[in-house]
């Protein structure tokens, strides 16, 4: 009985054996395939880094001001009658907004008109009089205040009147109605907000260091996360002559067109103030840079020394400068002329073989003007 157990244990000992040497080769076999297996080449687009001259600008964060805005307010208190306005709508300076209940002037203004013509004819007589030596000078002058006074009423009257009909300072776009047919306005209450939005302010400040390079008629440009498209262009149009005490910068106001009024008061707007002053960079496509917290990096193409032949990237850790429509300027690490990977470097790593196919390479551009803008 113990032999046939040990016979037993053996057979299965030899059998294990078999099948541990039979799986070593296998794994052996595998190995060694691995080593000789050779990735195929990634297709990729690439970019030569150029040397451009590129624009110094100095930016800030602005606020967009109009030129002209007010909030339309009642003058006299008074029940509204009549409101001539659309919400939203333009109107030209002198376009009547709203009308005040004026009866009650209407229904006087008859009567001082009459006095007037009343005191005019006195006055007359009195003149003629006055030669004649029937009246005193004392007569003659009370009738001379009383036609002034007269006059006067007239005049008040009148503009009462016109005062109670509340037209549009200036030429500009309505806002949103604050009053109802019928309301009661005292003085002051408001109306409606008028705003010429083209041309349009733009209101931001710069360190008192870059005050020497200020000067109005300097290009600005403006852009906006509200406004998608291409910067609209504009000037510096003041320096204010005071610099703030407490944050040592020096305001300063741009006049930047605004023809389709995409730009509204209390907006705020990106702003780079052009410099004649220009810079040499080197420029990339910003999607040539492979983005990461231990540092940002291009991918190099170069030829393959060790290999058959053929092409190889090489990962090359880069700083980046400023970034201007499509491109970004690259400080240090990458030199004029070198061949990088332009597109879809996520996917690659350093030493990869790949085949360059610049068929269906992007244009890349420092103002892009995207098709649905």
């Amino acid at each position: 009985m113990k032999k046939r157990l040990l016979f037993a244990i053996l057979g299965l000992l030899i059998v294990i054996a078999v099948l541990a040497g039979v799986k070593a080769m296998q794994i052996r076999a595998m190995v060694e395939q691995g080593k000789k297996a050779v990735i195929p080449p990634d297709t990729v687009t690439t970019f030569a880094a150029r040397a451009e001259s590129w624009e110094t600008s100095l930016s800030a964060v602005g606020s967009l001001t109009a030129v002209q805005g007010v909030t339309v307010a009642a003058e006299l208190a008074a029940k509204v009658v009549e409101i001539a306005f659309q919400p939203g709508a333009k109107v030209k300076a002198g376009d009547m907004l709203i009308r005040q209940d004026t009866s009650v002037e209407e229904a006087q203004l008859p009567g001082a008109e009459a006095q007037v013509a009343l005191t005019e004819s006195v006055l007359a007589r009195d003149v003629e009089m006055l030669k004649d030596q029937i009246i005193s000078q004392a007569d003659y002058d009370a009738a001379v205040a009383a036609r002034q006074q007269a006059i006067a009423q007239v005049k008040t009257l009148r503009a009462t009147i016109a005062k109670k009909t509340i037209r549009a300072p200036f030429s500009g776009r309505l806002g949103v109605r604050q009053v109802n047919l019928g309301q009661t306005l005292k003085e002051g209450d408001p109306i409606v907000t008028l705003q010429t939005l083209d041309p349009i302010y733009v209101n931001f400040a710069l360190p008192q260091q870059e005050l020497f390079r200020l000067r109005t008629g300097l290009p600005v440009r403006v852009t906006s996360d509200a406004l998608p498209g291409p910067a609209i262009n504009g000037r510096i149009t003041t320096v204010n002559p005071l610099v703030d005490a407490e944050t040592r910068n020096v305001q300063l106001q741009a006049t930047v067109a605004n023809p389709e009024e995409k730009l509204r008061p209390g907006m705020f707007v990106n702003t780079a103030v052009g410099l004649p002053v220009r810079k040499k960079v080197t420029a990339i496509p910003a999607t040539s840079v492979l983005y990461a917290p231990f540092g940002d990096s291009v991918f190099v193409v170069e030829d393959d020394k060790k290999g058959k032949g053929g092409k190889v990237l090489r990962q090359q850790f880069v700083r980046l400068g400023e970034r201007r429509g499509d491109f970004i300027a690259v400080t240090d690490g990458l030199k004029e002329g070198e061949t990088i990977v332009s597109t879809g470097v996520f996917k690659l790593r350093n030493g990869q073989p790949v085949v360059v196919d610049n068929k269906l390479a992007p244009e890349f551009r420092l103002a892009p003007k995207p098709k649905n803008y």
